[in-house]
C-alpha cells in the first residue's frame, strides 16, 4: 500500500499522469493531447473543460497501465502550464470563456498603456515581472472587460480565477461540491498580482488591473503537509488520495533536476524553453531582461527564488514545420532532416510567432527566416529550426550571467526535445559548455511528485532526492570559439530583422 507517488503534468499541448517509485523511477504514464484554438492572429486558447477531461482520462489510463488503484498512491502533486488563465463560475463549474494561453498576445494594448502611465516599474519592483502579455493579470482584465457579464459576475462571487493548476485542483477535490480554490507561490508569482516579498496578493497591483480580490485563490506552499484536499471518490482516482503539492511546470522541473543549491540551473525544452537559476532566499532583480520568480517553497521553510529566462517558441516551431508547413510527418523527423546537411547553409530562423520573450520582451516582433538562396533546401530550414532553439537559450544564458555573475560549468537539460541528440550537440556547441541529460528526462512530473512525496514523508529530505539523480548522457562542445562567435553574430542580425513588424496600436 502507498508504494508510489503520482503527478498530474498539465502542459500546453498535452496532459499526462505519471507514477514514480521511491527511487524516482517511472512506474506508469498515460498522455493525451488537447486542441489548440487559434481564433485570430496572436490569440491562443484552450477549452478548460476538455483539459480537465483529458486529465481524468490520463489518470485513469496510467492507473490501468500500471494495474494500480488510489490505495497504491501515498500522495499526488500537480504541475501545469503557467500563466494560462481560466475564469469560471464556482456554482456551476462552467468557464466564462476559453482559457487564454500564456502565448496569447491580445493584451498588448493593456501592457503598453501600463508602461505609458509610468507604472511598469511598480509591477517590476513588486512582482519581479515586466508588464507583458505573457502573464495572467492582463488576461483576467481582458475577460472581465470583454466577456458579457463577467465583471458583474465577479463582483457577486460568481466568477473566480485560476491558472490551470487551480482549475485542475478545484475539480479533483470536488468542483462545485466543495472543490478547493488554491494555488501555490510559484504559480501566484506568474500573475503580475503577487508581491514577492510579502508572499501575498498585492492590493496596488490588483487596482492597476481592476481585478476584485475575491476572485483570487488562496496561496499555499508548493509542498504542504497540511494537504490542499483529498481527491474525490467520484473522480478519476475512484478513491481518496492526499493532494498536497503544486508547482508551475518550470519550477517543478527545477525540483525534479534537484537544483536545490543557489547557483544551480536547468533548462527545459518543451513548447517553449525555460531556464531557471536558483538564487536561494535572495530576491535578485533582473537588469538584463530576465524574470524574478518564486522557485519553490517546501512546507513552512522560507521560499527559494530564481532568475528565469522564458522563450516562447522552441518545440512549437518544430510543430509548425509539421502542422502548418507539412515539412515533416512527426516531430522526430526533424533530426534526420537536419542531419541531411552539414550546416545551416547561411539560413537563420527566428520563430517570434508570439513576439520575443526573454531577454528582449518585444511584442512587436514576428517570425522571420533570413539568409535564403537558391542553394537552400528543407534540410537547411530544419537545421536552422534546431539552431534557433539553441541560440535563444544562449540569449537567456548570457543575460543570466550579467544578472548573477554565475558562469555555468554544465547545463542540466530536460523535457521532451532532449531525446534529439543533434539538438543537444548543437546546444553544447552554441553555448560552449557541456550539456547533460538525466536518466529521467521528464523532470517536470518528477518534481511535482517529489514535492508531494516530501509532504507525506515518502521522501525525507532534499538530499534523499538528490541521490536519485543520475546522468544519462553528456555532450561536449565541438565548435571552435570563432565558429561560435560568427554564428551568434549572424543570429543577432536575424533578431534585428524581426523587430518593429507590428505597428504600435495594432494587434
Amino acid at each position: 500500500m502507498n508504494r508510489y507517488v503520482g503527478a498530474v503534468d498539465q502542459g500546453t499541448t498535452s496532459t499526462r499522469f505519471m507514477v514514480f517509485d521511491h527511487a524516482g523511477r517511472e512506474v506508469a504514464r498515460h498522455q493525451l493531447e488537447h486542441k489548440q484554438i487559434l481564433p485570430q492572429a496572436g490569440w491562443v486558447e484552450h477549452d478548460p473543460v476538455e483539459i480537465y477531461q483529458r486529465t481524468c482520462d490520463a489518470i485513469e489510463g496510467a492507473l490501468a497501465k500500471g494495474n494500480l488503484t488510489a490505495q497504491d498512491l501515498a500522495a499526488i502533486g500537480v504541475t501545469n502550464q503557467r500563466e494560462t488563465t481560466v475564469v469560471w463560475n464556482p456554482k456551476t463549474g462552467e468557464p466564462l470563456y476559453n482559457a487564454i494561453v500564456w502565448q496569447d498576445t491580445r493584451t498588448d494594448c493593456i501592457m503598453r498603456k501600463l508602461e505609458q502611465e509610468g507604472v511598469g516599474d511598480v509591477i517590476r519592483s513588486r512582482a519581479g515581472l515586466p508588464p507583458a502579455t505573457y502573464f495572467s493579470g492582463g488576461k483576467i482584465q481582458w475577460i472581465l472587460d470583454n466577456v458579457d457579464g463577467a465583471r458583474s459576475a465577479a463582483e457577486r462571487g460568481e466568477a473566480i480565477f485560476g491558472n490551470i493548476d487551480t482549475w485542475v485542483i478545484w475539480n479533483l477535490t470536488g468542483g462545485v461540491n466543495g472543490g478547493v480554490h488554491i494555488t501555490d507561490v510559484t504559480n501566484a508569482s506568474r500573475t503580475m498580482l503577487f508581491n514577492l516579498e510579502s508572499l501575498e496578493w498585492d492590493d496596488e497591483l490588483l487596482r492597476l488591473f481592476t481585478i476584485p480580490r475575491g476572485m483570487l485563490p488562496t496561496v499555499r506552499p508548493s509542498s504542504d503537509s497540511n494537504f490542499y484536499g483529498m481527491t474525490q471518490r467520484t473522480g478519476p482516482f475512484k478513491g481518496e488520495v492526499p493532494l498536497c503539492a503544486d508547482l508551475g511546470d518550470q519550477q517543478a522541473a527545477t525540483v525534479g533536476q534537484v537544483c536545490f543549491t543557489s547557483g544551480e540551473a536547468k533548462n527545459t525544452y518543451g513548447t517553449g524553453n525555460f531556464m531557471l537559476l536558483n538564487t536561494g532566499t535572495s530576491i535578485v532583480p533582473s537588469h538584463a531582461g530576465l524574470l524574478t520568480t518564486v522557485c519553490y517553497q517546501l512546507g513552512a521553510a522560507r521560499p527559494i527564488y530564481a532568475l528565469e529566462g522564458s522563450v516562447a517558441v522552441t518545440g512549437s516551431a518544430v510543430q509548425w514545420l509539421r502542422d502548418q508547413l507539412g515539412m515533416i510527418r512527426q516531430a522526430s523527423d526533424i533530426e534526420p532532416l537536419a542531419n541531411s546537411v552539414p550546416d545551416n547553409g547561411g539560413v537563420y530562423f527566428v520563430p517570434a510567432f508570439s513576439g520575443l520573450y526573454a531577454p528582449y520582451w518585444r511584442a512587436d516582433a514576428r517570425g522571420c527566416i533570413v539568409g535564403l538562396s537558391r542553394f537552400n533546401d528543407k534540410g537547411h530550414l530544419a537545421r536552422a529550426t534546431l539552431e534557433a532553439i539553441c541560440y535563444q537559450t544562449r540569449d537567456v544564458l548570457d543575460a543570466m550571467v550579467k544578472d548573477s555573475g554565475v558562469r555555468l560549468e554544465v547545463l542540466k537539460v530536460d523535457g521532451g526535445a532532449t531525446v534529439n541528440d543533434t539538438l543537444m550537440q548543437l546546444q553544447a556547441d552554441i553555448l560552449g559548455v557541456p550539456v547533460v541529460r538525466p536518466v529521467i528526462a521528464e523532470t517536470t512530473a518528477l518534481g511535482a511528485a517529489y514535492a508531494a512525496g516530501l509532504a507525506v514523508g515518502f521522501w525525507s529530505d532534499a538530499e534523499e532526492m538528490r541521490r536519485n539523480w543520475q546522468a544519462d548522457k553528456q555532450w561536449e562542445p565541438r565548435w571552435s570559439a570563432d565558429q561560435r562567435d560568427v554564428g551568434y553574430l549572424d543570429w543577432q542580425k536575424a533578431i534585428e530583422r524581426t523587430l518593429n513588424w507590428i505597428d504600435v496600436g495594432n494587434k
